[in-house]
């Protein structure tokens, strides 16, 4: 496949088309907004952090703007129950029957805010929704729609009335997106834009990627060539969060490595980022740039490393900087 298959057969403008729809509405947000849509392709989750008001919410409902599929939104509380988002049996009086009435997760897009709200049962409830495709509720297993895709929320600021998430959990997210807060001409972009949006009242246009052309163009990221050498790269930075040489090392200091899982995870995504940019090859930079996204979730720093004030982020860049592309 040429380079420039990717782009003269139409294989990824309509995924061009979405990320210019979603920037014209999202100020100083270009780096999540390829992150979501490199989610899409590779079929994968992704959790976001970052304070109030920095357009969590606000992106996901772009994307699903844009996107033919059916969309829902789960607010977690600590008084969440399964059932809430899974779904549960009801009484039907016209029939006398019991009837599955689905949840939310029987949708394509569902927004999961705030998410380390939820209680643990919860989180198991999604954590296999996530990672099997199914759900088990009625006393049955039941199948999710396709594509499916959980984008979920968290708020650093607060922790009373919050369940962090398990390792486990965390290890099912492709990717874990870090806000900051804008800078001072975005913050004025951003004023300006609300204020037009007030102004003009525009009704949201329909949505520009079918489900028949997001699976091609899964198919056309599945196609993406990954040099050995990249592949290389890639297992060296997951083979530098293991090495336990001596108390100084990075590996001495994380508890929990990064898993194959992490690996995989990382080449999808390099796939997915070489496609949105019209290439049939992944690059040395496509790793570097989503490395820390993909993987510094997956890792845990020792109590020491922790007492010391040192982060997960901190500990991987150690490692991002001292493993050279081959």
């Amino acid at each position: 496949m040429a380079a420039d298959d990717m782009t003269s057969g139409g294989g990824n403008a309509p995924a061009l088309n979405l990320i210019s729809r979603m920037k014209a509405g999202l100020i100083g947000q270009d780096a999540l907004i390829e992150r979501l849509m490199i989610a899409l392709l590779t079929g994968g989750h992704i959790l976001i952090e970052g304070a109030p008001g920095l357009a969590k919410t606000r992106s996901v409902r772009r994307l699903a703007d844009g996107l033919e599929c059916d969309f829902a939104r789960i607010q977690c509380t600590p008084d969440l129950m399964p059932g809430d988002i899974t779904g549960m049996q009801v009484f039907r009086p016209d029939s006398g029957d019991m009837s599955f009435l689905p949840g939310p997760l029987f949708h394509n897009l569902v927004l999961v805010d705030e998410i380390n709200r939820a209680p643990p049962k919860v989180q198991s409830a999604l954590l296999e929704g996530m990672g099997e495709g199914q759900v088990t509720a009625g006393g049955k297993t039941r199948k999710l729609p396709e594509p499916f895709m959980v984008i979920a929320t968290q708020n650093p600021l607060e922790n009373e009335g919050t369940f962090p998430l398990p390792e486990a959990q965390l290890d099912r997210f492709l990717m874990h997106v870090l806000l900051e807060l804008p800078e001072e001409q975005e913050e004025l972009a951003i004023l300006n834009l609300v204020e037009d949006e007030l102004k003009a009242n525009v009704a949201p246009v329909g949505s520009i990627l079918d489900r028949a052309t997001l699976s091609a163009m899964k198919q056309d990221v599945l196609k993406v060539h990954l040099s050995p050498a990249l592949k290389k790269y890639i297992v060296a930075l997951v083979m530098g969060t293991r090495r336990d040489t001596n108390d100084l090392s990075v590996g001495g200091r994380i508890r929990h490595a990064v898993s194959p899982r992490g690996s995989l995870a990382l080449a999808a995504s390099v796939r997915a980022r070489a496609f949105l940019q019209g290439r049939a090859f992944g690059l040395p930079e496509d790793v570097a740039a989503l490395a820390p996204d993909v993987l510094c979730h997956r890792l845990v720093p020792t109590w020491r490393a922790q007492a010391a004030g040192e982060t997960a982020r901190s500990l991987f860049s150690e490692v991002l900087g001292s493993v050279k592309a081959l």
